[in-house]
């Protein structure tokens, strides 16, 4: 096994550069994803280590996009899973250590973070994330994802690549529900880990590309496609599933 750690980000400010030396601190194989951002938060970020790779992508394709190219490139140079961590800094760096050492244990797995918020957290997100949770678990026959929208988790590369190759979505905000849903349809375990997550002010540099209009649109069109194809790959489960409801 060889793991390494995605970063895709765009626009994140002055806290970027922060949270990858963090990242680093932990582990020095990471990989961070420019998606098109014109704020100039990368410009600094190839003087941090050595072992850093910057991949920079002309304009703004989405966060699924560029996870699918840190993973392209990550597969091209021999690793076998990526620990994805959003540079917004709320995902915790100190967890880094035991999502990588669940997976060196479970190696087959679908490694998901569950998010424990704090008082920081909007309950707009908080609440709005139960519906994205139930359609998930619903088109899964409640296989094991816990939180379908928490982006640090680890994926093995060589079956999300397959899963991005069976879909032209998952590219954008819809990335993270619909590659783990598409991931526990291919057969893969999931293990779920509770992670403390923290929404950082504007003072803190906290910075958000969450559109609640767009976002929710994209999302509710990404679970009608999935729940179609879900009934056309399973319709036997699917309707016995209905009638226990």
């Amino acid at each position: 096994m060889k793991h390494c750690i995605i970063i895709p980000t765009y626009n994140t400010g002055m806290i970027l550069r922060k949270n990858v030396a963090e990242v680093l601190e932990c582990f020095e194989s990471v990989i961070v994803v420019v998606d098109g951002s014109n704020d100039g938060s990368d410009h600094q970020l190839e003087t941090l280590s050595d072992t850093l790779k910057v991949i920079r992508l002309n304009e703004n394709k989405g966060k699924g996009a560029a996870v699918l190219r840190g993973i392209s490139v990550a597969h091209e140079q021999g690793y076998t899973h990526a620990l994805t961590i959003d540079a917004d800094g709320q995902h915790p760096v100190g967890q880094i250590g035991q999502y990588l050492s669940t997976s060196r244990e479970h190696p087959e797995a679908l490694i998901l973070g569950v998010p424990i918020f704090d008082e920081s957290a909007p309950a707009l997100r908080k609440n709005g994330r139960k519906i994205s949770n139930g359609w998930s678990n619903l088109v899964t026959l409640w296989w094991g994802i816990s939180d379908s929208l928490f982006g640090m988790r680890v994926y093995p590369i060589a079956p999300l690549l397959k899963a991005f190759d069976s879909t032209s979505g998952g590219r954008r905000f819809d990335f993270d529900p619909e590659m783990a849903i598409r991931l526990c349809w291919m057969g893969l375990p999931t293990i779920n880990l509770p992670t403390p997550v923290r929404y950082l002010s504007k003072e803190e540099g906290g910075v958000s590309q969450f559109r609640y209009l767009r976002d929710n649109t994209l999302l509710t069109g990404m679970y009608f496609r999935l729940i179609l194809g879900f009934v056309l790959r399973f319709p036997g489960l699917f309707y016995r599933r209905l009638k226990r409801l």
